[in-house]
């Protein structure tokens, strides 16, 4: 921790002074001064160097050893924190009417220091002290004090090196410097004292001061630690990789890439974090090695990597981090018995390894996972979708996912990010669990059980840029904050100058260390925790072509495609049939190369949901470019969605700017406050509106994906804050926690919405055949067809089947003109199967304003009804657990199919009584039995 200066009447001090990179006024203050904290934007780390717009703090204080109490949440812009500019990089903060009271510290506690990381207001930049330490300022006793200015606390120099060592007191007085005790200078009447000194050994060294003045001695003391910087060459042991390497329950190798630096100490528990010379790495090219012996088994080692003597850096593949700013602020429910952040022995986050660690028992083994055409994915946030924020709370609503007609679940980021409550997309450690939302364990109970119930389980990975907690970053930095030019991993500037493509600092994927590291990322969630495949953030900024600031950087680029389909390849040659999404949204002519590669890519059709939701005619409301078939892409290759995490919902844009009898105002804005206030008026109509939609999006054939209750008609918005009582059009609370909602299940309207999902997902599941890419699909969803009504209809490749949809989008009843495929008796799914002859090609269709219909040529057998034909009498087929047995006590069926949850065809048996299902793994499927009479039946298993 550096010790900072203030300023000084002398002349010394003054020069003292303007080398470091915070002062204060007064110099020595007291916790209950007001204190003026001066920021020097061009010192340390320098990330906030040049910047002009706004500064905000994030401070706390040091009580009995604990550092940066009372500190707020990351991110936090509260006018408390805002720094005032004095120009010339210099930035000023007030701490009034005291330390004491500003902090809000409780009586009886003891301010020993202040705590600091200036930051921009987005979070992007920041401002740390030298090698990206957190910088602490000394809060001081009344009277005589006495301080090390130089050097910093616990600084490490080399053998040789001559080190100036000056320290100050609050008067003048007598001052004498030692070092182990052995006097090396002395001052009479004096503030500062100042003494070069050089080191001939390795080891660690007592610097001690003291000062006496009016009879009253104090003093200080300050370790230094002298390094050696020369490396044992030593060729590392068989099998290891960068990271942690356990070798046996008390042994592990630990393993750090860094090209081009030259020495490394391992410091940590197992050593009081003090870099000895045993704790030395060997050097092996551009890999540093340890093996640490006599550990003992089942216990955590929290511990870092001590770089060229100053740069400190958690081990970037560790699977676990502990982290000063955040962990305190995780519950003892969420993260049973989480180890303690050794405060007063490090800064920054540091790994945690831990021998003996027990095998996670998997229940299911061979998860078989759904094709990627029939995918339904539902994207979730672990924080906004329960209260408990966890991975065990998200697991015991699985099967209301799973009733819902799910069959994968895509989990925003969940690997550690900084801070605790973002969307993920600021991501520090690639192969930790964040342990807001739970342990390693937790985690793989969840995928566990997700398989159990037939979804997989899709994670979302950032690996275009990260911010400064990334150890990747930390190792290769310049002064000004920048990755320097020798970073294996990053440019130095991002390829894409449109500040609304860039973020943090931009991985260069055309190195071959960053695609290591991309093909590492994958391959370990795959195999650690049997994840059946990744959404990839902002796959456009994959490449290093230039783009201009205007440049939304939409391609074609060769460069770009080359590393996405290497990269999709390696997690193929990994995991085949793993799911590769790409967030691209790139021109077509780039998209469809790599679709034509296997690769699923994202298709947003938010704008023109949300138009027709809110009942408004126009030229964005065409649902075309949602299918494949008419976007000149390959067949299932895109994931289309209504609404994503990055889109506002269709039920808030419905709520507050809908048309005539739709929004939830008698006037023509409402407030954008939370919807509890008046949400009911005209939700009955808002949500046949979103059933509509629905229709019009879960029968297009294709892998679909749902935001976390739009099945419900989510209404606030992604700008409400997170109680949902204040609103910012400009995004101010766009990534802030949002209210949940598992109430709106039980309102009728809400509830008859899901149902809705429900039902046309259960009939996807159930006759696959009528939306895969073989199947005959046409549409008509335009802006001319918005007052004659809206009409979707397929036919299965065999001819046999057809659907037709129906929409009226309209805001008055209508009697609309409908193609059908066929003539005969269809059957309207939403009515009981109420029929209707088609005599022609056209039929005319009663359709209610605001609502759908949808109509099918055969009686469907859908997986969640047990007895699908209303007129029997008898039950003509039932699953015998006890002999694991498929029954027909009707008699003789001519053909029996068994399918799984996810709608795939696993068994078939023709001219039987009953069906063994021994061979089916454990899990749940739907059976169908044709029976000679012609009647069909269906019932559920569950093995």
């Amino acid at each position: 921790m550096r010790r900072l200066y203030s300023f000084f009447i002398c002349l010394l001090a003054v020069v003292a002074m303007q080398a470091q990179i915070v002062t204060t006024t007064p110099a020595f203050p007291t916790e209950n001064d007001e204190v003026t904290i001066i920021f020097d934007a061009t010192k340390g780390t320098a990330g906030l160097k040049g910047f002009t717009g706004d500064v905000y703090a994030h401070t706390g204080v040091t009580i009995g050893g604990t550092a940066w109490q009372y500190a707020p949440t990351w991110g936090d812009n509260s006018a408390k924190y805002k720094m005032t500019s004095l120009g010339n990089d210099k930035w000023q903060l007030k701490l009034t009417p005291s330390i004491r009271e500003y902090y809000g510290v409780k009586s009886g506690e003891t301010v020993t220091q202040l705590a600091f990381v200036f930051r921009s207001a987005d979070k992007s930049k920041e401002g740390k002290e030298t090698g990206g330490k957190d910088i602490f300022v000394d809060v001081h006793a009344a009277g005589l004090t006495v301080r090390f200015d130089q050097p910093a606390e616990k600084e490490n120099i080399l053998i040789g090196t001559p080190l100036t060592i000056e320290a100050s007191a609050s008067t003048a007085s007598d001052l004498k410097l030692y070092v182990n005790a052995t006097e090396i200078a002395t001052a009479t009447n004096a503030t500062i004292i100042s003494k070069s000194y050089t080191f001939s050994t390795a080891g660690s060294y007592t610097l001690k001061v003291e000062a006496t003045a009016n009879g009253k001695t104090e003093s200080a003391t300050q370790k230094v630690t002298v390094l050696n910087g020369t490396s044992t060459s030593e060729t590392m042991p068989k099998g290891v990789r960068p990271g942690i390497n356990y070798v046996s329950d008390t042994e592990v190798t630990l393993v750090l890439q860094a090209p081009g630096k030259k020495y490394v100490y391992a410091v940590g528990d197992f050593n009081d974090w003090t870099p000895k010379a045993d704790y030395q790495l060997k050097q092996d090219g551009e890999y540093f090695w340890i093996t640490l012996s006599g550990l003992t088994k089942g216990e955590e080692y929290a511990f870092q990597y001590l770089v060229d003597g100053s740069i400190y850096v958690a081990d970037p593949y560790t699977d676990k981090v502990l982290d000063p700013w955040n962990d305190q602020y995780i519950e003892s429910t969420t993260y049973p018995n989480l180890k303690a952040y050794p405060t007063g022995k490090a800064e920054g986050i540091v790994s945690v390894l831990q021998t003996g660690q027990a095998a996670y028992n998997w229940k299911v083994k061979n998860f078989e996972r759904p094709a990627s055409e029939k995918l339904v994915i539902y994207e979730m946030l672990i924080r906004d979708f329960t209260e408990e924020h966890t991975f065990n709370a998200a697991k015991e609503k699985l099967e209301y996912l799973k009733n819902l007609g799910v069959n994968a679940i895509e989990l925003m980021p969940i690997n550690e990010f900084e801070g605790n409550t973002s969307w993920g997309y600021n991501p520090s450690f690639y192969f930790a669990v964040d342990k807001y939302y739970g342990t390693k364990n937790d985690l793989r109970a969840f995928v566990d059980e997700c398989h159990n119930q037939g979804m997989a389980v899709i994670i979302d990975l950032v690996l275009n840029h990260s911010f400064g907690q990334s150890p990747f970053y930390l190792l290769y930095r310049d002064a000004d904050g920048k990755p320097s030019a020798d970073n294996p991993w990053y440019n130095q500037e991002s390829n894409i100058k449109n500040p609304s493509l860039s973020w943090g600092y931009d991985f260069n994927h055309e190195s071959e260390y960053t695609r290591a590291l991309v093909d590492s990322v994958a391959g370990f969630w795959m195999s650690e925790y049997k994840i059946d495949g990744f959404r990839y953030d902002f796959t456009k900024g994959f490449s290093n072509t230039p783009y201009g600031t205007s440049d939304w950087a939409n391609g074609p680029d060769d460069a770009r495609i080359a590393n996405l389909k290497r990269m999709s390849a390696a997690v193929q040659e990994r995991q085949p049939g793993a799911y590769v999404i790409f967030e691209h949204l790139a021109a077509t002519s780039e998209e469809k190369q790599l679709g034509d590669a296997g690769i699923l890519l994202w298709r947003n059709k938010n704008e023109a949901y949300c138009e027709t939701a809110m009942g408004w005619s126009g030229s964005k409301t065409d649902f075309s470019g949602l299918f494949a078939g008419t976007s000149g892409m390959p067949a299932g290759s895109l994931v289309g969605y209504m609404e994503s995490h990055d889109e506002e919902r269709t039920g808030f844009k419905a709520w507050k700017w809908g048309n005539t009898g739709v929004i939830a105002s008698t006037t023509s804005t409402n407030t954008g406050m939370s919807p509890a206030t008046g949400s009911n008026i005209n939700l009955s109509t808002r949500t046949k509106r979103l059933a509509t939609n629905a229709a019009f999006f879960l029968t297009v054939p294709g892998p679909k994906m749902i935001w976390q209750f739009g099945e419900l008609g989510y209404d606030f918005s992604i700008n409400n804050n997170s109680d949902g009582t204040k609103y910012d059009e400009q995004g101010g609370y766009r990534t802030d926690p949002k209210p949940i909602k598992w109430d709106y299940f039980e309102d009728a309207d809400r509830k008859e919405l899901y149902q809705t999902y429900a039902t046309l997902l259960d009939l996807r599941h159930s006759y696959p055949e009528l939306f895969a890419s073989d199947a005959k699909f046409s549409w008509k969803v335009g802006i001319s067809n918005w007052d004659s009504g809206r009409t979707l209809s397929a036919t299965s490749a065999d001819g046999e089947k057809s659907l037709v949809v129906v929409g009226n989008f309209t805001l008055a009843d209508k009697n609309l003109s409908v193609s059908f495929p066929k003539t005969g008796t269809w059957y309207e799914l939403l009515k009981d199967n109420e029929q209707m002859t088609v005599s022609g090609t056209t039929q005319t269709v009663d359709v209610p304003a605001h609502e759908f219909r949808l109509f099918t040529n055969f009686k469907p057998t859908l997986t969640d009804i047990e007895t699908t034909t209303p007129d029997a009498e008898k039950t003509l087929i039932y699953y015998n657990k006890g002999i694991d047995t498929l029954v027909l006590p009707a008699g003789e069926a001519k053909r029996v199919e068994v399918y799984s949850v996810n709608g795939m065809l696993v068994m078939t048996q023709e001219n039987c009584t009953s069906v063994g299902l021994s061979a089916l793994p454990v899990g749940y499927y739907m059976a169908r039995a044709y029976l000679e009479d012609g009647r069909v039946q269906a019932c559920k298993i569950m093995k």
